[in-house]
């Protein structure tokens, strides 16, 4: 990489730099822009939240503390200690009680006389340290940023979960009191008149109604708590398989991959709902039981009757249900994929006049999905119908039994409204089995789905770990490569080798399907090799953070994909330190300017999603200036200029002639003004190399205006 390159690169901060130097001693280094785009850094100075939130990112514990200024405390290393004035340094071990050894801001690491810098802490510390339960073996389940990716987050909210159950044993021996209030009353108050007692009574009875209430809503926010934080931390790893996914490993459409992220909708629901609830409710009908049977005796047989019916029921539907709402699943997923393909397709969907076409097939689906809904719905009525049946029949059936009780004097009319209600009870939540049971098995179903996603081979396997780079010069090695598309019925390369030199500018040329494109997602490290190997600077890119090596390349894919947002912000996409001065170079050698300058909002000017409200050519120009933006060492060009006319084509090959000089270029292409450009021809077909050569060996013509 030039100069002017890596002048464009600013040095990271100090608490950056700090937090890199933690990873090397936890044997995770890696370089400052991995570090960014792992964490998700927005542009911007590091605070000492973005530190701690990003070690936690990558697998660390970090616990912030706070202690009086100039003072550390230090129990547990390694620890940050925040500096006056920004920065931190990082303590790795205490060799004696005057001595650190540290890593100081701009001196590397040493042994430091702790006097001296303890009048230099600001108060603020962090405390590293591994995350144990992550399981780094090859064969380790899906992981995220506390262990497994979805018990992991509930584990950590272990505490607020046990104050719920806390909370619910609470609640639970709250509601004997009406029962137990009803049948004193009856059986004391009234026979007696005893106004006093009753007083005592309600005033008792208020105050256990109050806590009950304060309890209840305790309950549901540590619920609705505990939900959030799994909710943030899940969803967050979620986004991140997506993200760093291997591409052989996407499976399905958008829309489907998009309808499996959705079904975390469910399981978020679930972790926060009512359902929940009653799901923690379900283990007290037993001690509901036992009060029953302390006070009515005999009438418990009631309720415990009723409960293998309302069970059994429930239990009944439960497989078929299953199945139904797995098939409702897939018939989600193709309602997906064809919204997401009509709405990203709907200009193409109005010109073909193929509306009818997509409205069909959303018929077909919302149909059918209609139709099985509606058996869920009946089999869930009908479990549902049967544990109300259950209900009427264990009060009436209460009521009964005790008659016969009261007229053989075992028990006083007080006890009756006391079992009543409590049988009520004991009932309630085994009577929303049937609903409870269809919930989980939804929960079930998208946790299999989100599984599935989340078990996907990525770039940054927790088991792999790469050595950073932070300077690549750009040569570019195939050694016997072939590879294959999943599913594809032939190679689409097929043992092809070359190599480009640092420097060198090379055209790949071919026919449709020849591979051509392929190459450059190989390069860019988006697709392992089957066979053989890609080699930057001599190094398997498989050894390369793919991070570093994307950081290092200037990229035009064939698909141009813009972000809705501001001409600047495309333009600086994935350089977040883009200056103003690199954006407007960037600009006017792409021919963005050209059209832009002419605009009142100039870059600010929002575009649309995919660049809605852009001709095909200025989609090229901002493409091809976001590549430019970070002068990278490599270019990689795909089909660069195929939307724009010979005049603007040919200015972008004056414009690009100087930047292009010392820089490693591929340029994939099928016209031949782009081809002034190179020094190297490399002619593909059907996958196979077929020549390479001079622009004068290979295609037999000088080329027009001469390569520098």
């Amino acid at each position: 990489m030039n100069a002017e390159s890596t002048s464009q690169h600013a040095a990271p901060d100090a608490l950056e730099e700090a937090l890199l130097q933690a990873l090397r001693w936890f044997d995770l280094p890696m370089s400052a822009a991995a570090l960014r785009a792992r964490a998700a850094k927005l542009p911007g100075p590091w605070s000492l939240g973005d530190v701690c939130e990003a070690a936690e990112s990558l697998g660390l514990r970090a616990q912030r503390q706070q202690v009086g200024a100039q003072q550390a405390k230090l129990a547990a290393l390694p620890i940050l200690l925040g500096l006056d004035g920004g920065g931190m340094l990082l303590v790795t071990a205490q060799p004696d009680a005057e001595h650190w050894q540290a890593w100081v801001p701009g001196q590397g690491m040493q042994t430091v006389d702790a006097k001296t810098w303890l009048p230099r802490l600001n108060g603020e510390q962090v405390v590293l340290s591994r995350q144990t339960r992550i399981d780094r073996s090859a064969n380790a389940e899906p992981q995220g940023r506390y262990g497994h990716w979805f018990w992991g987050p509930l584990g950590m909210a272990r505490n607020l979960y046990l104050q719920v159950g806390v909370a619910a044993l609470l609640t639970n021996i709250f509601a004997v009191t009406t029962s137990i209030f009803s049948m004193i009353v009856y059986d004391r108050v009234i026979p007696n008149n005893a106004q006093d007692t009753l007083v005592a009574l309600l005033i008792g009875v208020v105050v256990v109604f109050v806590s009950d209430f304060a309890i209840r809503s305790l309950r549901g926010y540590f619920l609705d708590v505990a939900g959030a934080r799994a909710d943030m931390v899940i969803g967050d790893s979620l986004f991140e398989q997506i993200l760093d996914m291997q591409m052989k490993a996407r499976r399905g459409s958008t829309g489907a991959l998009a309808n499996v992220l959705k079904e975390f909708e469910s399981l978020r629901e679930f972790l926060t709902s009512a359902t929940l609830t009653t799901l923690i409710d379900i283990p007290f009908s037993i001690l509901f039981l036992v009060i029953i049977y302390a006070i009515g005796g005999p009438m418990v047989i009631v309720p415990v009757l009723a409960i293998p019916l309302m069970l059994g029921a429930s239990l009944l539907v439960q497989p078929r249900l299953k199945r139904l709402i797995q098939s409702t699943y897939e018939d989600g997923n193709r309602k997906q994929t064809i919204l997401v393909e009509t709405l990203g397709g709907l200009e193409t969907v109005k010109a073909l006049g193929a509306g009818a076409i997509m409205r069909r097939r959303w018929q077909e689906a919302v149909t059918h999905q209609s139709e099985i809904g509606l058996q869920s719905r009946m089999l869930s009525q009908f479990a549902g119908n049967i544990a109300n049946l259950a209900q009427q029949l264990v009060q009436v059936g209460v009521v009964t039994m005790g008659f016969f009780l009261v007229a053989e004097g075992k028990i006083g009319f007080g006890a009756i409204i006391a079992c009543t209600i409590l049988s009520g009870r004991a009932i309630s939540p085994l009577a929303q089995f049937s609903q409870l049971l269809t919930r989980v098995n939804q929960s079930l179903a998208s946790y299999k789905a989100l599984q599935q996603l989340m078990s996907a081979p990525r770039e940054h396997a927790h088991n792999v770990q790469f050595v950073a780079r932070n300077e690549l010069k750009g040569r570019i090695e195939f050694r016997e490569v072939t590879f294959s598309y999943p599913d594809a019925a032939s190679p689409a390369l097929d043992n092809v080798s070359f190599t480009i030199e640092p420097g060198e500018r090379v055209a790949i040329l071919g026919r449709i399907g020849s591979g051509k494109t392929t190459i450059a997602k190989l390069i860019l490290g988006l697709y392992q090799p089957d066979k053989g190997a890609v080699l930057i600077d001599g190094v398997d890119v498989r050894q390369i953070d793919p991070i570093d090596l994307r950081r290092h390349l200037g990229v035009v894919l064939q698909d141009v994909w813009l972000m809705s947002g501001t001409v600047r912000q495309n333009i600086a996409m994935g350089f977040d330190q883009a200056s103003d001065a690199a954006v407007l170079k960037a600009a006017q050698v792409a021919g963005v300017e050209d059209f832009i300058s002419q605009h009142p909002h100039g870059y600010g000017l929002r575009v649309g999603e995919r660049g809605e409200g852009l001709s095909g050519g200025q989609r090229q120009s901002i493409s091809i200036a976001r590549a430019l933006v970070g002068n990278p060492s490599m270019l990689v060009l795909d089909e660069p200029s195929s939307a724009m006319d010979m005049g603007a084509e040919q200015t972008l090959v004056e414009r690009l002639r100087p930047v292009v000089e010392g820089k490693t270029l591929v340029v994939i292409t099928h016209k031949s003004t782009m081809i002034q450009l190179v020094h190297k021809v490399i002619v593909l077909d059907k996958g196979r190399l077929l020549s390479i050569g001079t622009p004068e060996q290979v295609l037999g013509a000088p080329r027009a205006g001469g390569a520098a």
